[in-house]
């Protein structure tokens, strides 16, 4: 399997849009939010309704490394079994998952033991409830999630095995006949339908087909800057421009615009005519957080939690403190997500490792539920 090298304009952009969830999340959350809101409205607001569209980002370079790394050249080749790519897969998302929802059950028990009582704080857990999301299922079986933005992990395994199922398939199809286009011709009729149809209906939003076009926009964006002709370049940028276009009309969506735009952007900015010093920049502390986001976006939730009870606790009113409070959140939650990322995202994985972590979530889990924590 082809194995792109790191892009830092991608950790970049990743960074960048991992801190506005996590923005977002704490606009959305806890009471020093409540605090400083009354100082900064508009901006407050901001974070409130737009940030949140960060997750765009996320979609489309998913679906472009996806892409990258299943079928660079547009098919699955050469073919590979289909059960150990999404194991492995399984595997990578649920490791350190696992770590960050047995710290999110520790925290939420620990602030309501502790007398914090707010709407960001979950009921107690149940067995089943722990299973489904080690499982990945928290979202089809309508269970309250135990952290803000655990939907992503779920859907972005079900993204990877719908893509993944899919190129397998085509190249089992065509494997007799050669190369053919039936891969890339699937990933832009099911782009179309979601963009155009799925993801106009809200009650779809727990499955793949309702994040598939923005994540099909960013397949199709690695084909056109990847192209080997110009011309076909040319086509792929068209097809991108027309899926986001025709989608607007139909229903305009802010966030199907941010993932056209960003789809468009990979697929196009290799033509651009860069100075060599911009394509030279990078900001590193952006594409340090970049690598990490996927910890920081797994272990925040609870580490906001954590701040928004001491805070509530010793200093609950003023928009400066509780301003500071909010820095001090986003600063924990960066710091967490290293050590996540340090101790078990970056090192080795295995499925003892996994099955170790995840008996101990459920024994949590167990134990929370009986008020023993």
């Amino acid at each position: 399997m082809f194995v792109p090298p790191r892009n830092l304009w991608i950790d970049q952009a990743k960074g960048l849009a991992c801190l506005l969830i996590v923005a977002h999340h704490l606009a959305f959350y806890g009471p020093m939010a409540d605090q400083v809101w009354p100082a900064v409205p508009a901006f407050m607001n901001w974070l409130y309704e737009y940030a949140r569209m960060a997750v765009q980002i996320f979609l489309v370079l998913g679906g472009y490394l996806c892409a990258a790394a299943l079928a660079p050249s547009g098919h699955m080749a050469p073919r590979k079994p289909l059960l150990p790519l999404l194991l492995k897969r399984y595997l990578r998302l649920s490791l350190p998952f696992c770590v960050a929802l047995l710290v999110a059950i520790l925290v939420n028990e620990g602030v309501r033991a502790a007398g914090f009582v707010h709407d960001s704080v979950s009921a107690e857990p149940s067995v089943v409830q722990v299973l489904a999301h080690l499982l990945l299922l928290h979202t089809l079986g309508g269970w309250e999630s135990l952290s803000a933005g655990v939907w992503y992990v779920a859907i972005d395994f079900q993204l990877y095995a719908l893509c993944a199922g899919w190129l397998w398939l085509a190249h089992a199809l065509s494997a007799d006949h050669g190369p053919s286009r039936l891969a890339q011709a699937g990933v832009v009729v099911a782009t179309c339908l979601s963009l155009w149809h799925w993801n106009r209906d809200a009650d779809l939003d727990v499955w793949a087909i309702y994040f598939v076009g923005a994540y099909g926009l960013g397949m199709m964006a690695w084909w056109a800057g990847h192209a080997p002709e110009q011309r076909e370049r040319h086509r792929w940028v068209g097809a991108i421009a027309f899926a986001t276009g025709l989608a607007l009309c139909l229903e305009w969506r802010t966030r199907i615009a941010l993932a056209g735009v960003g789809a468009l952007v990979l697929a196009t900015s290799r033509d651009w005519p860069w100075p060599a010093r911009l394509r030279a920049w990078r900001w590193s502390p952006l594409a340090w957080l970049g690598t990490r986001s996927y910890s920081v976006f797994l272990i925040h939730f609870p580490m906001c939690l954590l701040v928004n009870a001491v805070w509530a606790a010793l200093w609950p009113q003023g928009v400066l403190t509780n301003a500071l409070g909010l820095g001090v959140a986003i600063a924990l939650s960066v710091a967490a997500g290293q050590v996540l990322y340090q101790t078990v995202e970056s090192r080795s994985i295995s499925w003892r490792k996994l099955l170790g972590w995840q008996m101990g979530a459920l024994g949590l889990g167990a134990l929370a539920m009986t008020n023993w924590l």
